[in-house]
């Protein structure tokens, strides 16, 4: 990235400050955190590159940062590189390096997700000298590995990512969920209604009378008694008694 002299002179000073500051002295923070705050551009202009692989831009950014900070703490100004030069690679390795320990759909020991880069690198180095793709002995004999070592780093690179088992190649079939039964909320009641249909039928005429009007025609107590030419409290009183000897008789 571009920097003007003054810019370029003004970074030169504050790495010379810092570097010659002893790490108790309180002053040496201060300058970290300027030179962190003049390269934070650096560190979003990386971070940008990465934004399209399902990480947060500012997760990236602050991933980034990380790798800033390391690199101005081993920066040796004396040696002549430019500071964006040297810090670039620590940015990208930091960021990289939360690609591999975080995003992994299924945590994969970190040997392995290592061997797993180099087998994909060397697979596309072969394809390219073979003109065909390799097989599993080739790989392993590039990488000098072996053969289980890389089946088991392929397998593990089936890992980064995982699709659902709900998923479905065809968007119009159905899935996996659509094709097991729902509970039906009904059936409890059913198990119920079998055991109470024989007490319901043994019960006196004016008994089922009022189970009927109450609870499958939702008539009021008042309109039973309406209905039946007694008052409201009788009608009361059979719902009670009766209710009371079916709950008994079903537990029973």
């Amino acid at each position: 990235m571009p920097e003007t002299t003054s810019a370029r002179e003004q970074d030169h000073q504050l790495f010379a400050q810092f570097v010659a500051l002893a790490d108790e002295d309180p002053t040496k923070a201060e300058v970290r955190d300027q030179l962190i705050s003049s390269h934070l551009a650096l560190v979003g202009h990386v971070a940008r590159k990465f934004a399209n692989r399902g990480e947060p831009l500012d997760d990236l950014i602050q991933v980034g940062t990380i790798g800033l900070i390391k690199a101005i703490d081993r920066f040796e100004p004396e040696k002549g590189f430019e500071f964006s030069t040297f810090a670039m690679p620590t940015i990208v390795g930091e960021i990289k390096r939360h690609f591999r320990d975080k995003t992994w759909a299924v945590r994969v020991p970190r040997r392995m997700q290592e061997l797993g880069a180099a087998v994909t690198k060397a697979t596309n180095e072969l394809t390219q000298q073979l003109d065909r793709s390799p097989s599993i002995r080739e790989i392993a004999a590039h990488l000098k590995v072996d053969l289980d070592d890389v089946v088991e780093a392929i397998n593990a690179n089936s890992a980064y990512s995982t699709v659902s088992l709900d998923a479905t190649f065809d968007p119009d079939a159905p899935s996996l969920g659509d094709r097991f039964g729902s509970i039906d909320e009904a059936l409890e009641g059913v198990e119920y209604r079998e055991s109470l249909r024989p007490l319901l039928l043994a019960l006196p005429e004016r008994e089922k009378d009022i189970l009927v009007m109450r609870f499958f025609e939702n008539r009021s107590q008042t309109e039973i008694a309406r209905t039946l030419g007694i008052s409201q409290m009788h009608v009361s009183r059979i719902l009670t008694n009766t209710l009371t000897k079916l709950r008994s008789e079903l537990q029973g």
